[in-house]
């Protein structure tokens, strides 16, 4: 009867824990379809191009952000714009 019950349990505890186990979901195949893009001018990306002329009196970096070193370059982001949190340039 020991045997009995032992077994009992283990096929009742196996028969549990698979039950806990979800059945992956089955995967459909979509086709999806990308038109080329004609383009007539070659896109060039940000990091790499330099600012056209910086604003009078900015002390620029060699990569073309502001030194933030300077006073005039304090309350500016990296791309040279005012940063809206400083009450200076709201």
């Amino acid at each position: 009867m020991k045997k009995f019950l032992t077994a009992m349990s283990v096929v009742l505890g196996l028969g549990l824990a698979t039950a806990q186990q979800t059945a992956p979901a089955a995967k459909t195949q979509t086709v999806k379809t990308v038109k080329p893009v004609k383009s007539a001018k070659q896109v060039t990306p940000a990091a790499t191009t330099k600012p056209a002329a910086a604003p009078s009196g900015m002390k620029l970096k060699k990569d073309g952000t502001p030194d933030k070193r300077y006073k005039e370059n304090k309350n500016l982001k990296k791309d040279g714009t005012p940063d809206k949190r400083y009450k200076a340039n709201k």
